[in-house]
């Protein structure tokens, strides 16, 4: 395939983030070698100040992810934006994540000085009984003002029961939380500015609680709240099939369930991947790359066509048209 030999397919390093709601899982079900038992992400690929990948492997072994977008544009096809515009991270609640809300890309410019934070869920394994919050039953800015100054939380939040498989659209201004019991891959847009609207008044190590965010949440919070409708189209290859999620203005998100071999044509600058389940081999131009359960990886530019072999799956993840 043209181009490859300058450009080696890059193996990201995970980044672990210790949480209050963390837990052990990125352990004992990818295999991470994590520093304590409170990781609840791996960031697996990120050029974010707050946790910046390092590539693994090849010519640009030991290279940030961010020097990368900056020095080695042709990688990523030669793009206009500023920073790398996508994050990709696996979670593993242990305990319930702190509601939330998180601005579109007005916002956050203006008040936090980064882009807003869309995002989407791959649900990875979720417990019996599991739930997200995913949406809010206020009608207006006003009711939802109050029912969060009283306190009214069965009445305002939404909760929907999850399985493993199961995909969520979570858009700037959409009220969520991902509860205890789920692993999930998270695509979003390169930005760690979270609004707390409610954190169970738990205290972490230090006794302290954590910082809300009531006035900012009112003011980027979609209201009424609207639920995304998802047209998910599959496809088969062979035995393989390829799940289409979202193709949005910010990301393009897919599962590769691969079982033997199925080959692709490049249809975006430059791929990311993560490996979800199982185990197998990327295959570029005759070289062969091992792949193996938690595995991230960015398909460069140069790379006009590959192939996945063995039987895993992957999310694979565009940017926005």
């Amino acid at each position: 395939v043209t181009g490859v030999q300058t450009c080696a397919l890059p193996i990201l390093k995970p980044v672990f983030q210790e949480k209050i709601w963390g837990g052990s899982r990125l352990r004992s079900v990818f295999g991470f070698d994590i520093p304590n038992d409170k990781i609840g992400e791996d960031w697996a690929i990120s050029a974010h100040p707050h946790g910046v990948s390092v590539v693994e492997n090849g010519e640009f072994k030991g290279k940030r992810l961010d020097e990368l977008w900056s020095e080695h544009k042709e990688l990523f096809g030669h793009p206009s934006e500023p920073v790398f515009p996508l994050l990709i991270k696996i979670l593993d609640a242990e305990d319930d994540l702190s509601v939330q809300v998180h601005p579109d890309d007005a916002y956050g410019m203006k008040h936090e000085g980064e882009l807003g934070k869309t995002e989407c869920w791959y649900i990875i394994d979720a417990e019996p009984g599991a739930e997200i919050i995913y949406g809010h039953h206020a009608k207006t800015r006003e009711e939802l003002a109050e029912m969060i100054k009283d306190g009214r939380w069965d009445d305002l939040l939404k909760k929907v029961p999850v399985k493993k498989g199961d995909f969520f659209y979570v858009p700037s201004g959409t009220i969520h939380a991902i509860g205890k019991g789920i692993m999930i891959l998270e695509t979003q847009q390169s930005s760690d500015t979270t609004y707390r609207v409610y954190d169970y008044d738990r205290k972490d190590a230090q006794g302290q609680t954590r910082e809300l965010h009531i006035q900012q949440s009112i003011d980027v919070t979609t209201v009424p709240a609207k639920t995304p409708e998802l047209q998910i189209k599959e496809v088969r290859k062979g035995n393989s099939s390829i799940v289409t999620y979202l193709e949005t203005e910010f990301f393009n998100v897919y599962e590769w369930d691969i079982k033997g071999i199925t080959s692709f044509k490049k249809q975006a600058p430059y791929t990311l991947m993560t490996v979800i389940e199982g185990a197998g081999d990327l295959v570029v131009d005759g070289k062969t790359y091992p792949l193996e359960k938690g595995t991230s990886c960015i398909i460069p530019n140069g790379v006009s066509e590959w192939a996945v072999q063995g039987e895993l799956a992957i999310i694979a993840t565009e940017p926005g048209k």
